[in-house]
């Protein structure tokens, strides 16, 4: 699996597939202690795995608590069967993998070795380290101030107090090779290699690059329609409506299509009828010592009440006075474009011309900014709330960044369209806005993560450029090395978040700005390229996250597909051809449109139950296992009560 191999103190050679690194400070009774818990078996409340200390790196500074762990092929199928993956079975259903059943699953050859995929064993050791639990020990080793509580997780303790600085995994040299050549190192038309991207990176990551391509291929139809509107009815809007109406049906039908979508990616790789792991507090989680009704163990608990006050109290009004801040500065650039309309129409001049779009083109870095700016504080926010879960952490701080996000975006050409109702402005604040947003993010995400990594790896990278010439072998030391030293990446959200607000410009307003889709495609297919390269060649590998969809980001895109609804419905009303049908009642008109309205978002969430979000083969298959288990249980039950009856007599 991992091109070099290490043996550790009891002779077991092993690949290296994760990499553990404590400060430098720790003391050697607590890095003893925990190389001990890890090593021991699980009987005795170790994790059973196989870990051993990196050599010296080719420089004195370089910090010699790094540890390579790894696991026996007996040991990784066990925890395959603790940690309830899913495999494909002979008869082509997903099962979960079981040890004594393990010759009847598929791709199952010999002792079992090229069964799991890296990904997977790399999220098994991440599973069985965070499940290591304190025993009777009441603070670390040499670290009186890390309190351990019995049955709490170790390393999410030693995360927390600063002692385990990462834990990151390896990268396998051919596999991301073969990877990238057949994700983006070659350009040309095809899809992307899902179940490959899913192997090395794991599902959560492959759906997200799944919804990317899906997405794109979605605005087709909407760039195909748009071209000849813009190119042939550029200055008639009356012509706009109809884009509307399939700007209407487009956002909710794809919306649902994809779910099914999602449903038969995760069936395929397991994830669909995977039961959810019991979540443990987060690592940043703090409180008085009480007692847990549900695992019966001492942790800390906070009170939910001071929590809700934090966030009622404080957070609460913080995003309303950002929210205010944000008004203020869509004021300000309303009044340096009237600026720049006065000064063009006193002496339009071809420069006058180009000052038009510097106010929006500032408005724009602006907007990215103030969104950079209050994601930081979101996050500074939602720790300071002391949310005990992840998953509760993560609701709450997407909230957050949605409702500004959505606000300093978006306000702007709300007032554009409904109060200042100037339909030429909306369509060049539109393009300003989504072109300079795009060209932002491509600068932030690709070039600058590439740019600083090269630059603090620059000595490096030239050391094991020599070291390659010296030697074929690319050694284990100075892999571990340099991708301790590349950034970490935060997972999917600023990726979704950023596919949330494209979404937006296109389902709210493109009927103004019909080459709002094509640009978004263009978009996305650069994104693509440079989300593959950020994630084989700039970040560190993430762990495997197992997912079934695409989670609360779901929710997002819907809610945003209902206000499109509602905006696309004015902007008909608003067109000259509907206000002919009503010259003397706009009454009646604002009534007729909120009807309208009414009716449409009741034909989408009808439409939301007409279209099943499971496939009707894939609700079939599930059914069927689950039918199978509950005679399995039974069988097994008669049997055990066909034993005792046996031996009472």
């Amino acid at each position: 699996m991992q091109q070099g191999h290490t043996v550790d103190q009891l002779g077991s050679r092993f690949s290296p597939l994760v990499v553990l690194e404590l400060s430098s400070d720790t003391k050697e009774e607590a890095i003893a202690w925990l190389l001990s818990r890890i090593r021991d078996k699980q009987q005795h409340g170790g994790a059973e795995l196989l870990v051993e200390q990196l050599g010296p790196g080719a420089q004195e500074k370089e910090n010699c608590n790094m540890f390579l762990v790894g696991a026996t092929l007996q040991r990784l199928l066990s925890g395959a069967e603790e940690g309830g993956l899913f495999k494909e079975f002979n008869d082509g259903t997903m099962r979960g993998f079981t040890c004594a059943n393990k010759a009847n699953f598929k791709d199952f050859r010999g002792d079992g070795d090229g069964f799991l995929s890296m990904a997977e064993c790399q999220y098994i050791i991440k599973h069985e380290l965070d499940t290591l639990r304190a025993r009777d020990e009441t603070h670390v080793p040499g670290h009186t101030q890390a309190k351990l509580y019995p049955g709490k997780s170790i390393i999410r303790r030693l995360q927390s107090k600063g002692i385990l600085i990462q834990i990151f995994p390896l990268h396998e040299k051919e596999e991301i090779k073969r990877l990238s050549f057949s994700w983006y190192r070659k350009v040309k038309l095809s899809l992307q290699p899902l179940d490959e991207i899913r192997n090395y990176f794991g599902e959560g990551q492959a759906l997200y690059f799944g919804f990317l391509e899906y997405f794109t291929f979605a605005l087709v139809p909407m760039a195909l329609i748009g071209v000849p509107y813009y190119l042939f009815d550029w200055e008639d809007y009356d012509k706009y409506v109809v884009y509307a109406v399939f700007n209407l049906v487009w956002c909710t039908v794809i919306l649902e299509l994809w779910k099914r979508y999602s449903a038969s990616l995760a069936y395929r790789w397991g994830t669909l009828s995977r039961k959810k792991a019991f979540e443990e507090p987060r690592p940043g989680f703090h409180g008085v010592l009480g007692f847990n009704p549900v695992t019966g163990r001492e942790e800390p608990v906070y009170p939910n009440t001071k929590r809700q006050l934090r966030v009622y109290l404080v957070s609460l009004p913080f995003v309303l006075l950002c929210l205010y801040l944000s008004l203020y500065v869509m004021m300000l650039y309303f009044l340096m474009e009237g600026w720049a309309l006065t000064l063009h129409d006193q002496e339009p001049t071809f420069w006058t011309g180009v000052l038009l779009f510097i106010p929006s083109i500032i408005y724009a870095v602006v907007i990215e900014v103030m969104n950079l700016i209050y994601r930081y504080a979101a996050e500074f926010l939602t720790d300071w709330e002391n949310h005990r879960l992840e998953s509760s952490y993560q609701n709450h701080l997407v909230l957050k960044v949605l409702v500004f996000n959505f606000f300093n975006c978006f306000a702007s050409l709300f007032y554009i369209a409904f109060v200042v109702q100037d339909m030429v402005l909306l369509r060049q604040s539109l393009a300003t806005l989504l072109i300079t947003s795009q060209i932002l993010n491509q600068l932030m995400e690709a070039f600058l993560p590439y740019w600083l990594q090269r630059r603090r790896n620059k000595k490096l990278i030239r050391r094991v450029q020599k070291r390659r010439s010296q030697d074929k072998d690319f050694p284990v030391v100075e892999q571990v090395r340099l991708e301790a030293d590349m950034s970490m990446y935060l997972g999917t959200f600023d990726d979704y978040l950023e596919l949330f607000l494209l979404f937006g410009y296109v389902s709210l307003f493109s009927c103004v700005y019909p080459l709002a889709a094509v640009l978004v495609v263009l978009n996305n297919i650069t994104e693509v390229y440079s989300d593959a390269f950020k994630m084989c060649c700039v970040f560190k590998r993430p762990f495997s996250e197992p997912a079934a969809n695409i989670g609360v980001w779901q929710l997002a895109f819907e809610a945003m597909s209902v206000i499109a609804v509602v905006t696309n419905c004015a902007l008909i009303s608003m067109s000259p051809q509907v206000k002919a049908y009503f010259p003397d009642s706009p009454t009646q008109l604002i009534l007729w449109t909120v009807a309208i309205e009414h009716g449409l978002l009741a034909f989408k969430f009808i439409l939301t139950f007409l279209i099943p979000d499971v496939p009707k083969h894939i609700q079939i298959s599930l059914a069927r296992l689950e039918f199978e288990s509950l005679e399995a249980l039974k069988k097994k039950k008669m049997l055990e009560a066909s034993e005792l009856s046996k031996s009472i007599q």
